[in-house]
């Protein structure tokens, strides 16, 4: 059985006033056993959320990290680092990544395999612009970036990954993919995955749908087999939001 797990992308948003302020809020309201929480704030504020986060079960991720263990890499960050800091899970590739600073699937494989070396979990984002939906080209663009991202993973990796399928065109557009879309492209990820990996390695597999989730279509998102959970983004800011997501049930 796949535990859910929402995840909260803060992306460059909060200072550390505001983001421990929102995790002891967070930390303060019943949240369910039956679901892995974790928050991704900015990196100055990873440390101070460490704390605001101790003796809770809040995990705490980062945003993004470099595939180098350190170097000469002015404004980087690595997966050492982020374990250094409390960080149990990194988000790799996501679409504003790859759109404002030129990550390709080449380099979200290489942050992939650091984030394991050092003990991070990665939640690595794939996902389709409108361009390529409105071609027909949904299929196509998913299948590339799971078989280049995940290349030259064991099974074993595979298996204790988070895939998030995020459609471009309804990342804070306010537009959602129906619970159908959402199916479909978590369908075909687990599918994928299973050609590469094996049918096990896809079974454990636990697959997010992000793009303007909210607490208003989290519960029909969630009653679609293939989804283990959400990245979530501006609904995660507010703790009142972010917890209605995770008492989804």
């Amino acid at each position: 059985m796949r535990k859910p797990i929402i995840a909260g992308n803060w992306k460059m948003y909060k200072t550390v006033g505001e983001a421990t302020a929102m995790l002891k809020e967070l930390c303060r309201m019943p949240l369910p056993e039956t679901v892995e929480v974790v928050v991704c704030p900015v990196f100055t504020a990873l440390y101070p959320a460490q704390a605001a986060l101790a003796g809770s079960k809040i995990k705490l991720g980062a945003q993004n990290v470099h595939w180098e263990e350190k170097g000469a890499f002015t404004g980087e960050i690595s997966a050492v680092m982020l374990r250094d800091a409390g960080c149990e899970y990194v988000i790799v590739g996501h679409s504003e990544r790859r759109q404002y600073f030129a990550e390709t699937d080449e380099s979200v494989n290489k942050k992939t395999k650091a984030a394991l070396a050092a003990g991070l979990k990665p939640i690595v984002c794939v996902g389709e612009t409108l361009a390529q939906r409105e071609t027909g080209d949904t299929e196509k663009v998913i299948v590339r970036q799971v078989k280049d991202g995940l290349t030259g993973l064991t099974p074993q990796q595979a298996a204790g990954l988070v895939i998030a399928y995020e459609p471009v065109w309804a990342i804070g557009t306010g537009k959602t993919a129906s619970a159908a879309d959402a199916a479909q492209g978590c369908s075909l990820i687990r599918r994928t995955v299973a050609e590469l990996f094996g049918s096990e390695a896809a079974s454990q597999l636990r697959i997010q749908y992000g793009g303007s989730v909210k607490p208003e279509n989290i519960a029909e998102l969630m009653a679609e087999a293939d989804i283990d959970g959400a990245l979530v983004g501006g609904a995660s800011l507010e703790a009142g939001s972010f917890s209605k997501i995770i008492c989804y049930q």
